[in-house]
């Protein structure tokens, strides 16, 4: 069995932590990446091979990039965890915090379920190189859609208030609905950032506020698919390769922090189109060369 070098850990780790947040696909491209270098790297870092540790590897990191979301956004999670609290103490939903802590849960659960249920047929069925890279192009032609049908929101919505009151201020339909957007994340090359962006945008939300309610989201989801993967990391798939877990994890981590730091100051003017032209482009070329080769 081939095991992971350091090398191979530290990119793929930096390339989670930035692909993780960045509506690119953290996924199809570490499917990818290994493929198109080729060599060692396609034999090492294959996410479908059996008794492969990569898979493992990969969803270990999570814990490393859900960790930099809870470290950036703190203060929130503060208000979050607390509104939840006194949700449960007083049974009521009334404060903003406690109706963002139940919108957050209940966006979480579709895709909670239907990942216990088809992860494995997910990606051992379509987690090969050609189909990751065919819906990378389909994950921007998505991003390309979202923006030209999204509904503006208000500009009040946009400007003013405290921006956790503004997405509580929303429907419990609402959130379930940008958080079923995060079931199309399960296919390799379909951005789970991504996806709940632009159906938050399709919704009514600001690219400021679907940005951040798409991480909020992301959060609870990336921590609890790293943690069922931590016991592999510690059992036989494990084995000789934890150094490369912990070089990977602190790479994801730093990644991940500076990426979601960039992409708040960037919701706040900026759109999708960018990553939407990457994506079609990357999918693309991508195809043809593992078609062409």
């Amino acid at each position: 069995m081939h095991l992971l070098t350091y090398p191979e850990a530290i990119v793929v780790g930096l390339l989670q932590g930035v692909t993780e947040l960045f509506p690119v696909s953290s996924l199809g491209h570490s499917v990818l990446l290994p493929a198109l270098i080729g060599g060692r790297w396609a034999r090492d870092l294959s996410v479908s091979a059996p008794e492969s540790p990569y898979l493992a590897f990969v969803v270990g990191l999570h814990v490393a990039t859900a960790l930099a979301l809870l470290v950036f956004f703190w203060r929130d999670w503060l208000r979050i965890l607390a509104g939840f609290a006194t949700s449960l103490r007083y049974r009521r939903i009334v404060t903003p915090e406690e109706r963002l802590a139940w919108m957050i849960i209940v966006a979480t659960i579709p895709v909670g379920v239907t990942g216990l249920l088809l992860e494995h047929t997910f990606r051992t069925v379509l987690g090969r190189p050609a189909p990751a890279a065919a819906f990378l192009a389909v994950n921007g032609i998505v991003l390309l859609g979202a923006e030209r049908l999204r509904r503006a929101a208000p500009a009040a919505d946009r400007t003013t208030g405290d921006p956790d009151d503004r997405l509580a201020s929303g429907s419990f339909a609402r959130a379930l609905q940008i958080g079923c957007a995060q079931i199309l994340a399960l296919l390799p090359g379909i951005s789970r950032s991504g996806a709940t962006m632009g159906a938050g945008l399709l919704k009514g939300l600001s690219h400021e506020d679907a940005a951040r309610f798409s991480f909020l989201l992301a959060t609870p989801v990336i921590l609890a698919a790293g943690v069922l993967k931590l016991p592999d990391l510690f059992g036989p798939l494990g084995a000789g390769i934890h150094g490369q877990v912990l070089a990977g994890s602190v790479a994801s981590f730093a990644a991940a922090y500076v990426a979601v730091r960039f992409l708040t100051r960037y919701f706040e003017r900026r759109t999708l189109t960018p990553f939407a032209w990457y994506c079609i482009g990357a999918g693309l070329l991508s195809l043809a060369w593992l078609t062409l080769r």
